[in-house]
C-alpha cells in the first residue's frame, strides 16, 4: 500500500492523541500546517490521556486571529468539579502572522476549509495540524474507492 500524500510524519518525541480519519474521506486535503493551541492545564492533562474528539472541529477566523471551534475535550478524570475547563469551549490557535495570512487568503479566495488532522504532543508541547480542503461529492469518493 503506498504511503498517502500530506500524511503526518512523525518526529522523534512526537505522541499521536488523536486523529481525524472523517477529514481525510470527506476532504481533499491541499496543504497542512502545524499550530500550537492555547489550552489550560487541565485541557492538557485530559488530552495526554487522550479524552478528546476531533470529528466536529473546524477553524474560523475571527478578524486575522484564528480560532479552532468544535473541539471537545473531556474533563480531567482526577480534577476537582471546580477547578475544570469547558469541554467545548473556542480555542485559539497558533501560528506565525505570514502563515495566517496566507491562510486566511487561501480561505477566502478559493472557498477551501481549514480542518483538523490531528493532535499530537512534539516533546512537551500540544500541536495540531491543520489541513486545508475542498469537499468532495459523493461521486468524488466512489472513484477513490474504486482506484483503491
Amino acid at each position: 500500500m503506498a504511503a498517502r500524500k500530506n500524511k503526518l510524519k512523525p518526529k522523534p518525541g512526537t505522541t499521536v492523541v488523536a486523529t481525524n480519519r472523517q477529514a481525510r474521506r470527506d476532504y481533499e486535503i491541499i496543504d497542512t500546517w502545524e499550530c500550537g493551541i492555547m489550552l489550560k492545564g487541565s485541557e492538557v492533562k485530559s488530552l495526554r490521556e487522550a479524552r478528546v474528539t476531533l470529528n466536529d472541529a473546524f477553524a474560523r477566523f475571527e478578524g486575522r486571529d484564528l480560532y479552532l471551534v468544535g473541539l471537545h475535550i473531556n474533563a480531567y478524570s482526577n480534577a476537582s468539579a471546580q477547578g475544570g475547563h469547558e469541554p467545548a469551549r473556542t480555542r485559539k490557535r497558533l501560528a506565525h502572522r505570514h502563515e495566517l495570512e496566507e491562510m486566511y487568503q487561501r480561505v477566502s479566495q478559493e472557498h477551501l476549509t481549514l480542518i483538523p488532522l490531528s493532535i499530537y504532543f512534539l516533546d512537551v508541547r500540544a500541536k495540531l495540524e491543520v489541513g486545508l480542503g475542498r469537499g468532495l461529492n459523493h461521486y468524488d469518493k466512489r472513484q477513490l474507492i474504486a482506484k483503491r
